[in-house]
């Protein structure tokens, strides 16, 4: 079993709506989010790889042109944009392109991250 992992980052600004008004994330905000995409499976033994990562970059594009420099409460489905949502929102559009799709990462700054492995 091989697993890759491709990391993408994007800017954006949102709020956690469903916060207490006092709470610093209900306030407007932005982040350099990274993501990392990980696939897992068994390498192709003529190619010497699992996939292309040009694959995984060309899956995600549509994905990331979503979210990058938007405010993300503004994007269908991430009406409360948390980590954990963006992370399963980002799941639910990329496993039907890309089967092989074991986990999704979502860092909203550098010691702060979620990891989603579908369900």
């Amino acid at each position: 079993m091989m697993e890759l992992r491709k990391t993408f980052q994007f800017e954006a600004a949102h709020l956690l709506p469903r916060l207490p008004r006092s709470h610093k994330c209900r306030r407007l905000h932005g982040h350099s989010f990274k993501v990392e995409i990980v696939v897992a499976g068994e390498c192709d033994a003529r190619l010497g790889w699992l996939m292309d990562y040009a694959d995984i970059t060309r899956t995600f594009k549509p994905i990331l042109d979503q979210l990058d420099h938007y405010y993300l409460n503004e994007v269908p489905g991430l009406d409360n944009p948390t980590s954990e949502n963006i992370a399963v929102w980002i799941w639910r559009k990329l496993k039907p392109r890309l089967p092989l799709l074991t986990e999704v990462v979502v860092a909203e700054t550098c010691t702060a991250r979620c990891v989603y492995r579908g369900g």
